[in-house]
């Protein structure tokens, strides 16, 4: 089974009644890689990422998580996979420790307990955690769901606005344990609108208009499509060019960025 690629998406569409919401989208992740997702409201990011996690299915195309399909190989898809939600839904009635061992029987992580406390104490909820998710404020919550997500040590994660309720501090550890697991050879997809941590921590881009791929590549080649702006001209320059001006000619040929190359 070849597993060079943790993610692939492959001609993936979906539409919801008639309404497209992502048409044709083709792109993969390699080890190592952490792809910023960027575009404006309802173009497809949210749909995209459910998809890959398996909560919804793909209207055509294929999908999978380090070489298994979402849909035919669903359980050996999730084992690799770990999905956050810019919602977050916990049990509230569990406090935040019985998240961790719910997530590590669900998991099947033994001997998780060192793992679990180091992980509370790297997101400073360690006095927390005997408190209910009842009793948390939103960003808590997303720690929460964060440190839960990392339990399994994931080959794939996906991320969905992660700063959302953040504080600066959290944020800042959110982004260094992103850039450690990349490290370690995971692939991560990270969706936000908060440009300047996209461009802070990610290796490639993928802008999405309308459902369809604008641009995929590294930063520097996105810089590159758009000669007429400095080379130097920070993500939130390229992405009102991209999203409100007309696309680069090279987004039109989706051939030559299949697949990232590091």
């Amino acid at each position: 089974m070849v597993r060079n690629n943790l993610i692939k998406v492959d001609n993936y569409h979906k539409v919801f009644k008639d309404t497209v919401a992502v048409s044709g989208l083709s792109f993969e992740v390699p080890p190592g890689a952490v792809l910023g997702m960027v575009g404006p409201n309802g173009a497809g990011k949210t749909t995209t990422l459910r998809a890959i996690a398996g909560i919804i299915q793909p209207t055509r195309g294929s999908l999978s998580i380090a070489g298994y399909d979402v849909i035919r190989q669903p359980k050996q898809a999730k084992l690799k996979l770990a999905y956050i939600p810019d919602e977050p839904r916990l049990f509230e009635a569990l406090t935040v420790w019985e998240h961790l061992q719910f997530a590590a029987a669900a998991y099947q992580v033994e001997n998780f307990v060192p793992v679990a406390e180091q992980l509370l104490d790297q997101f400073e909820l360690t006095e927390r955690k005997t408190s209910a998710a009842q009793e948390l404020s939103r960003g808590m919550r997303q720690k929460v769901a964060i440190c839960c997500a990392y339990l399994h040590n994931p080959s794939a994660i996906l991320f969905d606005e992660p700063h959302t309720g953040l504080d600066p501090h959290a944020i800042r550890t959110m982004k260094k344990t992103v850039q450690q697991r990349a490290a370690a050879g995971a692939a991560v997809i990270i969706s936000s609108h908060l440009l300047s941590l996209i461009e802070d921590i990610c290796s490639h881009l993928l802008i999405l208009i309308k459902g369809q791929a604008a641009f995929f590549g590294t930063l520097d080649e996105v810089r590159a499509e758009y000669p007429e702006l400095d080379g130097e001209s920070s993500l939130e320059e390229i992405f009102f060019r991209a999203t409100l001006g007309e696309a680069p000619q090279s987004a039109t040929s989706a051939e030559p960025r299949d697949q990232i190359n590091r």
